[in-house]
């Protein structure tokens, strides 16, 4: 690229399907913090995840694509999908260092909720030291756990993580899968290609996911 200095959000999940919260939540982070670029990253396979739950990772990579089209400053990234065995962030981030230049500044979009498993990251200190994170949260919370945690990776674990207020958007992808499978609307709870793509692919209608 050429250009140091860059600052380059990630967001990482499912995406089973990718909705309008996580686009909009990306977009609001973007715009507070300066971001050049947001990274939809699918995961492939998660350990975590109940797999025989879980849409082929193909499918979800493209809801991804068809979601983030039409905004430049969005791009889905295959690099989980493409990697065999299970997935873990810190794989990924060595990959994503390798491939943006040196002095690209990383920041990890996550709930507020997983503030509280950042230490049961695989190589969690890793990590830490290869991205920073924006933690989003609803407007006026505030927890006791929560706190005493942040305090404790910033102090005693050195994590670069800022938090932000954004509106509370209640949209999860399990409310949209039972809406398809019922036959029910889920227009403008997803990108309209997102919709038109589910439709075509024939997604969440049957309990064979795959």
């Amino acid at each position: 690229m050429g250009v140091t200095g860059l600052k380059i959000g990630i967001c990482g999940g499912t995406f089973d399907p990718v909705h309008t919260a996580h686009l909009a939540v990306a977009e609001l982070v973007k715009s507070e913090y300066g971001l050049d670029k947001v990274l939809f990253i699918p995961s492939g396979m998660p350990p975590h995840k109940d797999l025989q739950n879980v849409t082929g990772p193909v499918h979800r990579l493209k809801m991804v694509q068809c979601a983030v089209s039409s905004n430049p400053g969005f791009e889905a990234v295959s690099l989980e999908i493409e990697r065999s065995g299970y997935t873990y962030t810190v794989d990924t981030l060595k990959e994503l260092h390798g491939i943006y230049p040196e002095g690209t500044e990383f920041s990890y979009i996550i709930g507020a909720d997983v503030v509280m498993d950042l230490l049961t990251w695989r190589n969690a200190r890793e990590v830490f030291a290869l991205t920073g994170f924006i933690a989003v949260m609803r407007p006026g919370f505030s927890d006791e756990a929560f706190n005493s945690r942040l305090a404790d990776l910033k102090e005693n674990y050195r994590v670069n993580i800022s938090c932000m207020e954004i509106p509370l958007l209640d949209i999860s992808s399990t409310y949209i899968r039972e809406r398809v499978k019922a036959g029910k609307s889920v227009k403008y709870l997803v990108d309209q290609k997102v919709e038109e793509y589910i439709e075509e692919n024939h997604l969440y209608k049957k309990e064979d996911r795959l």
